[in-house]
Parts: C-alpha cells; structure tokens; sequence
C-alpha cells in the first residue's frame, strides 16, 4: 500500500517512539497518528523532531471515546501502550489490568467498528514463563505460563486478541519480543538503570547472584521484526523476535561498567524479587522465515547504548529527578537488603 493511515499507540514510549521514527523515515507518505496517555515513561522529548510530521493525542487506550475518535479512517493499528514493568507488577497490579487488558479489548472493539484492515499486537516473550534449566527455545505454538502480574496481564491481553480474530474474523498479528534495550529508554530497566547509575559511580543492583538470562534485543532490530510482521505476517499468527544472545545480569553490569571503564565494585547484589524467571529465551524463526534477521550484536549494542546515556544526560537526568521515579526507587532497591554471599 503505497498511502496508508497507521495507529500507534503507546509512541511515546520507549519501544513505540522508535518504531514511529522509523515509520516516519521510511514511509514519508504515509499519515502517523500516535495516541499516548504520557504515563510516567511516556515522553514527548522520545518525538523531538517529528513536529508536523505526526499527528499526536493525549488520551488513554481505556477511553472508548478517544480511541473511536483517533481511530477513524485508519488502515492499521500497531499497538504497543503498555504498563511493562515486572517489578511495578510486583506492588501494584491495578494499572497493568487497566491498560494492558481492558485498553486492549477497547482498541478490538474499536478496530471492528471501524473496519481497520490489520491489528497488531506487541507482545513479549515473558507470557511463555520460565525455562531455565532447559536448553529448549520458546515457540509460538508453546502454552503461556505467566509467573507475575506484568506477564499475566500481556498473557490475558493475548487472548482477546486471538479471541477477535476468531470469534469475528479481525485481522490479527501478535509479536513476542524478548528484552529490549537501546536509547530513550526509562532508567527503572536494567541496561538504563545500570548505565546511568554507573555515571553517577552509584552501585548496580543485581538480584541474588545475577545468574537471571534474558536475550537482549537492540530496539531497533525489535521494530524492523514489528514492521516485518505488519506488512507480511499471517492472520491470526504470533511471532517470535529474539535476537538469539543469551546474557545473564552478571554480565550486563560486568559489561556496562567495562564500557564505562568504572570499576567492579560497584556491583551490589541485593535480595532476588518474587517469583523472578530465571531464563526467557525463543526462537526467532518463524519471522526469520519472513524475512526479519536481526543487525545488532549484543558486543557493539551494549556499548552503543550506553554511550547514548553518556550523551544525553539532560534526559535521563530529568526523569530521575522526578518523584514518580525516585518514589519507585526508594520502595523498591533502597529497601532491599544486600544478598547473602
């Protein structure tokens, strides 16, 4: 489709502002519209430069009134708002059924009335639960086994979607992606929350003896995997995005502060959360088939990323200021007590 009127929602954020930058380069005919609440990791600087290029609207995914209002006219629906945060979960659960469930059936019923031609869902590995102790790779085709509040919620969003294609025919994608990292994200993840700490030569809190694997994915391979399954993805289909590197949290910090030429001291190890998952790991293949293979290596990303928090301390520097974030920070790291050796 040469024009096409594309819904994002969630573009403010982290994930969702690349994702419009990317659109914004690569398809300059086509008509952005953003829909962002500006929670506390919303972020209007994440679209400096798009002004006039986007059309943009503060409103909630949960409003039916807004979402009918935004939505009309538009050929595709890209969904990416979400609460996302495992240990926010942890304390309150309430905000992740607000917007990643009952925000998502709200967006379904509106995509049927408004006749919008593909639906897709970003969702995260983290609806597979835990496989450590394995060397298997989570496939699409593999039951969901939520083990916190965060990943219950994307779980449970996953089945209205599938129950929207199935129960009436909406054309539907849904993308699993496995942790995430790169510029402009919020400093409560762990390669920002690391990165900006070891500037300050602020300790890095590591939970129990950071054995904790997780397959980190640069942002923009994440969003080049999302435009892949939008233009050739199957209805009704899941896919997997997963770049295939498997990195414990050890060897994050140990990696940051390498970059960062500060010393290993700086390593806390602190009591591990609730039920923590100790490996999340898929395989990518079914988009690969598609067509999608990831650039990023974990050993030029890394570096990359963190350089960009060096650079760009006015940014990150304001969000931990805030109270939203320090009030999260003294609840949750300060108050835990180091691990035992």
């Amino acid at each position: 489709m040469i024009n096409r009127t594309l819904l994002i929602t969630g573009g403010a954020g982290f994930i969702g502002s690349h994702y419009v930058h990317m659109v914004a380069r690569d398809h300059p005919n086509w008509t952005i519209r953003v829909l962002d609440l500006l929670t506390y990791c919303g972020n209007l600087a994440n679209l400096e430069g798009l002004e006039g290029r986007i059309e943009f609207t503060k409103g909630d995914i949960a409003d039916p009134d807004t979402v009918n209002e935004v939505m009309s006219g538009c050929d595709a629906v890209v969904h990416f708002a979400a609460e996302s945060h495992v240990d926010r979960s942890l304390i309150d659960s309430r905000p992740f059924i607000h917007t990643n469930v009952i925000g998502t059936q709200v967006l379904l019923d509106a995509c049927r009335r408004q006749d919008v031609q593909r639906f897709l869902h970003v969702s995260t590995d983290e609806v597979y639960g835990d496989v450590a102790g394995t060397d298997s790779l989570s496939l699409e085709s593999d039951p969901f086994c939520p083990r916190s509040p965060y990943a219950a919620s994307k779980a449970a969003a996953e089945h209205l979607v599938q129950a929207s294609h199935v129960s009436f025919g909406l054309d539907t994608v849904i993308t699993r992606g496995s942790n995430t990292y790169g510029p402009n994200q919020y400093p409560e993840k762990i390669i920002p929350l690391f990165s900006t700490n070891a500037i300050d030569d602020a300790d890095l809190p590591i939970y129990g003896r950071g054995d904790a694997v997780r397959d980190y994915m640069h942002v923009e391979d994440h969003c080049l995997g999302i435009a892949t399954v939008l233009e050739h993805g199957k209805a009704g289909e899941a896919y997997n995005l997963g770049a295939r590197l498997e990195v414990n949290g050890r060897e994050v910090a140990e990696s940051i502060l390498q970059a960062m030429h500060k010393p290993e001291s700086l390593m806390r190890y602190v009591d591990d959360r609730p039920g923590h998952d100790y490996r999340y790991a898929v395989d990518p293949s079914k988009a690969e088939s598609l067509g999608w293979q990831r650039q990023w290596s974990f050993e030029d990303g890394l570096p990359a990323t963190v350089q960009w928090y060096a650079n760009h301390e006015s940014w990150w520097r304001d969000i931990k200021a805030g109270t939203h974030y320090k009030s999260h920070d003294a609840a949750w790291y300060e108050s835990r007590p180091s691990a035992s050796s």
